[in-house]
């Protein structure tokens, strides 16, 4: 059984992190924000609207040499289901068949996922432990979205220890290409209402 935490940041400020953050200046403040409670170690209501808003997300595993792996996961919104405060669920899709993931993950359980909002220029780092869950045809049809065209080959179920938003600092602001059509359309139904209306005046006048 693994041991608890003192505080979820420690999840990531190891004792040679603490060190560092001693000798570059910053150990202060951090040390009292884990006074203040630090990070979260469940999942608000607000941290699940944000998880299940999601259409890409990294995954970050290691091997049992410790040897890091990142891997893009992505869907349509609500690909990402939060189960519950502690889990995160999602269906695998098929992919290259390469399977460093999950390999990974039978060797070392540790995981990490990082979420980008360009739009909004948030980001969401989480912590926990994940797992591979084959052949449960009735986990796989709840988290599968439906229409999505792809097939999906198992399941990851990620158990949360910590969570941190970070500051928006050096995010490049960008925006979905789905988002930036709907308000061209919308631009130009407008530009075509006004322009009927103006029409309208001149030939009243």
């Amino acid at each position: 059984m693994k041991p608890a935490l003192a505080t979820p940041s420690d999840v990531a400020f190891t004792p040679t992190v603490k060190a560092l953050q001693t000798r570059k200046g910053s150990r202060h403040a951090y040390a009292r924000m884990e006074q203040g409670g630090g990070w979260e170690s469940r999942i608000t209501p607000e941290l699940k609207d944000e998880i299940e808003a999601q259409i890409s997300v990294m995954l970050a595993t290691a091997n049992a040499e410790g040897q890091p792996y990142v891997q893009h996961r992505g869907g349509p919104p609500g690909f990402l289901h939060v189960l519950d405060e502690h889990t995160i669920a999602f269906a695998d899709f098929a992919g290259n068949r390469q399977y460093i993931t999950q390999g990974n993950l039978s060797e070392n359980p540790r995981a990490f996922l990082f979420l980008m909002d360009y739009a909004a220029q948030r980001r969401i780092k989480i912590w926990g432990r994940a797992r591979v869950v084959e052949g449960d045809a009735e986990l796989m049809a709840k988290l599968m979205p439906a229409g999505y065209p792809a097939r999906p080959e198992q399941v990851i179920l990620f158990d949360v220890e910590a969570w941190d938003v970070n500051c928006p600092q050096h995010i490049p602001q960008r925006f979905e290409a789905a988002d930036v059509r709907a308000a061209i359309e919308a631009r130009d139904v407008r530009i075509a209402e006004l322009e009927q209306r103006v029409a309208a005046l001149t030939a009243a006048g």
